[in-house]
């Protein structure tokens, strides 16, 4: 969304202040990176109206249609160590959770980077990138694609992806709005991440979190119990034993 449509709708203090629109780069992520490397300041948000090489986890590519939805990066230099970085992607789904909640939807976190609505179709998915120097990270940048306005996906997507617009009945939403909201949940989550540490983050996704259902990660099964502060998911297979996950994903 352009600035003007975007700017007189901040309730923030610092994130998305500053602000750059795109009608159309390959990837948010990547720009947002760039401008790190030439000194950009925290809390700069990049946006763009369509992506041709917009990306998720594990070199997924992200649908991206001109028009539709929100995608979008934030630039963070945070100072913990870069042991507590990971759980920023729990922390941005967690204000991704908060923003819809706030707006009359009922979303679901599925571990570690998906929003779900509908019973379990994505809305909205989350990729954090980092850049280090020596045991301190040197910028991050969270990438977010929301499905907002669209109503069709692509034969690999389908009974898997929905919108904000067909959850709410053929509702068009104002995306402008919508980004405000996630910013306007993000910056205080994350100056508590930067004051308290990673515990911050588990603690909010576990309030938006799907637990207690069943699901597979890789060879592992059982019921999902919570994640630790760290951002691993504790699993507890049929045996009674107590798994702690780091990284992989929920498959079923």
């Amino acid at each position: 969304m352009p600035a003007d449509l975007v700017k007189p709708r901040l309730e923030t203090r610092w994130l998305g202040r500053s602000y750059e629109w795109h009608e159309e780069c390959g990837s948010t992520n990547d720009l947002a990176a760039a401008r790190a490397r030439e000194g950009a300041p925290e809390g700069l948000v990049i946006a763009a109206e369509a992506q041709t090489r917009g990306r998720g986890r594990l070199g997924r590519s992200w649908h991206s249609p001109v028009g539709e939805s929100l995608y979008f990066s934030i630039l963070l230099r945070p100072t913990r160590p870069t042991s507590e970085i990971p759980p920023l992607t729990l922390l941005a789904g967690a204000a991704v959770a908060g923003a819809l909640a706030g707006l009359g939807f009922s979303p679901k976190l599925k571990w570690p980077n998906d929003v779900q609505l509908d019973g379990g179709r994505k809305v909205a998915g989350i990729l954090t990138e980092m850049s280090s120097e020596g045991a301190r990270a040197s910028h991050v940048v969270v990438g977010i694609g929301l499905n907002v306005n669209a109503t069709a996906f692509p034969p690999e997507l389908e009974g898997r992806a929905t919108s904000l617009r067909l959850a709410r009945g053929g509702e068009i939403l104002d995306r402008g709005a919508v980004l405000a909201a996630v910013l306007a949940a993000f910056e205080p989550l994350y100056e508590r991440f930067a004051a308290e540490g990673a515990a911050i983050a588990s603690a909010a996704w576990q309030e938006h979190a799907a637990l207690g259902a069943r699901a597979r990660v890789g060879a592992l099964e059982g019921l999902t119990l919570g994640v630790d502060p760290d951002g691993a998911l504790r699993l507890r297979d049929d045996a009674g034993h107590v798994h702690r996950i780091l990284s992989g994903e929920i498959t079923t």
